[in-house]
């Protein structure tokens, strides 16, 4: 259907197949993969693709963008296909702007060829039904008013008290007496829509699939009619891959070798040191061991990022980029270092360039999946799919810049073994074992330091956003608590361009500055006491998931945060009222 424009990057994450959408003139639900081009640009990221593989049991997934807008005004656009959505339509009635209104609910076939009814416009119903699995459709209308085994077919109306449009403002009558109010519709307890039918409309017609669980009412616009799941990756240098490749190259004299000391021997040959220079002993050991035991190397998405961002050679940033995806330099330390408020910090990395890959690979409705630290989905996830049989999945790929912390490994560990600590995330845990009961989800408590970094991730989103060139929204996190190791990235990113303007990157070299006030930022909120004194079991808003943390310090736009504003808590990076003692970093001056 040519009948709306989206940007490629919004078919990704807000408006892909499924999605509840209103066109200009029509209302719509986009169209699975089935409904696209066939001659769409490949994205290549072999990464991305094994994760993928992993996650969906595709064999060999590959990767398309959505086709672009055309060049030229009068060029013929490649659309994507999209169907109306829903099917049942209130008419709009002449009410003389009456309190009180009636308007005919009725069906498209009622309609006539202009799409109207008995002369009169019509709009799409903003009520439909779905469950938490993807499944979306019209509601029953007549059912629900008449009940099972009433064959009434008279003209419904839905009456309309007040100004508001609450559901207790709304009833559904019927012209034989038989009215309910549409409250009733939102009493999960009563199952008053009935049992879900599994039909999938962005797939096309007789596409339903066995589902046993209850019917939802849904408002078509609501921000939980549509959940993404997204899977990303930085296009970095795999250093795991890097040196099994050597090692594997080299394997003839490699494969005596079992110990430190073997290694240190054989490194002796100039051949064998000058392949091994860039890889640590340990890596090159592991390697060794990998091959011996015939193990794969499929490591976390994050691990693989961690250890090429940890890789970075120190420099300015100011020498030829030899990968057009990845440029990324160590700041030398007597730089941004300027006083002891920077102590748990190890490194910081500028990175000049680099290149985001996002996929789509299916969405829920009502309830969003969580990923874990790691970034990555449960394999056993349910999703709703976005093909009758997908063999590929839509991508998009940004280049931007971006700045990177790594916090110092024993300083972490010494903070997470300090009382105030440990009381602090048992009281963290305790939430999280609230929301898993209230969720019935099973997911692991993260760790005090991915609670850490995400925490300070935040604050430094607010302080960099002031003087980046960027707004806050437009920056994204990345938490790396991987394997002892711990950092956090701060990028931005736009599609079909070939980076941004450094505002980002030069930030670097004031990271202490902007430490301290992102410090000063999380130490009082406008909300405390109530916000650092709050209780995260019992909390009576159902904060599970949140410490001291509110949209009056620590929460941002949930496109920025790769946790959907979870697992925050201003305690553990800084004193805080009541909690002076639990804080990673101290008071700044």
């Amino acid at each position: 259907m040519t009948d709306g424009q989206l940007r490629q990057s919004q078919v990704i994450t807000t408006y892909g197949p499924g999605a509840l959408v209103d066109l200009p003139r029509h209302s719509a639900i986009m169209g699975g993969l089935d409904t696209w081009p066939k001659d769409l640009d490949e994205i290549v990221e072999p990464r991305l693709a094994r994760v993928l593989r992993n996650l969906t049991d595709v064999p060999s997934p590959r990767l398309y963008a959505p086709p672009p807008a055309p060049d030229e005004p009068w060029a013929s656009p490649r659309g994507i296909g999209a169907w109306r959505f829903p099917e049942w339509f209130v008419v709009q009635e002449d009410n003389d702007g009456d309190q009180e209104r009636s308007r005919r609910l009725v069906h498209r076939k009622s309609l006539d060829d202009r799409g109207r009814f008995d002369g009169k416009d019509v709009v799409p119903t903003r009520f439909v039904r779905a469950c938490p699995r993807g499944h979306v459709d019209d509601l029953d209308w007549t059912g629900f008013v008449h009940g099972p085994g009433d064959n009434c077919r008279r003209q419904l109306w839905m009456d309309e008290r007040g100004t508001t449009g609450d559901l207790a403002e709304l009833s559904i009558r019927c012209e034989c007496g038989k009215r309910r109010s549409l409250y009733e519709a939102a009493e999960l307890d009563r199952n008053p829509l009935g049992t879900c039918r599994g039909t999938r409309p962005w797939l096309g017609l007789n596409t339903e699939e066995d589902c046993s669980q209850p019917s939802r009412l849904l408002i078509r616009t609501a921000s939980n009619a549509y959940f993404p799941q997204i899977v990303s990756v930085l296009s970095l240098p795999d250093r795991g891959t890097a040196v099994d490749s050597v090692v594997a190259e080299n394997w003839e004299d490699l494969s005596i070798v079992d110990s430190a000391a073997e290694l240190t021997i054989l490194k002796k040959k100039p051949k064998i040191a000058a392949a091994l220079d860039v890889f640590d002993d340990d890596e090159v050991l592991e390697a060794i061991a990998r091959i011996k035991s015939g193990s794969g190397v499929e490591r976390h998405v994050k691990e693989v990022e961690l250890e090429a961002l940890l890789g970075a050679q120190e420099g300015f940033g100011d020498d030829i980029p030899v990968d057009p995806n990845f440029h990324a330099r160590r700041l030398p330390e007597s730089v941004w270092r300027t006083s002891q408020l920077s102590d748990g910090i190890e490194a910081v990395v500028q990175l000049h360039r680099l290149r985001e890959v996002l996929a789509l690979i299916g969405f829920t409705r009502l309830e969003a999946a969580m990923r874990d630290i790691h970034g990555e989905y449960d394999t056993d996830v349910e999703r709703a799919e976005i093909a009758l049989e997908p063999s590929w999945y839509p991508a998009i790929e940004n280049r931007g810049e971006g700045v990177f912390v790594q916090l110092r490994s024993d300083a972490v560990d010494r903070w997470q073994q300090t009382p105030e600590v440990r009381r602090r995330l048992d009281e963290l845990r305790l939430g999280h074992a609230a929301w898993v009961e209230n969720r019935k989800v099973k997911m692991a408590f993260p760790g005090g330091p991915y609670v850490l970094l995400h925490t300070l991730a935040h604050l430094l989103v607010q302080s960099l956003a002031m003087r980046c060139g960027y707004p806050a929204s437009s920056l994204r996190e990345r938490i790396y608590a991987e394997n002892g190791r711990y950092g956090l990235l701060v990028y931005t990113g736009t599609p079909d361009a070939e980076g941004t303007l450094g505002g980002l990157v030069q930030q670097a070299r004031h990271i202490e500055d902007h430490l301290a006030e992102a410090l000063r930022m999380g130490q009082l909120c406008s909300n405390d006491p109530i916000c650092a004194q709050h209780a995260p079991a019992e909390s009576m808003r159902n904060a599970y998931l949140h410490g001291a943390a509110c949209h009056g310090c620590t929460l941002i736009a949930e496109t920025s945060c790769e946790m959907r504003n979870d697992y925050l808590d201003r305690a553990l990076v800084v004193p805080v009222l009541g909690m002076d003692a639990a804080a990673f970093f101290p008071a700044p001056l």
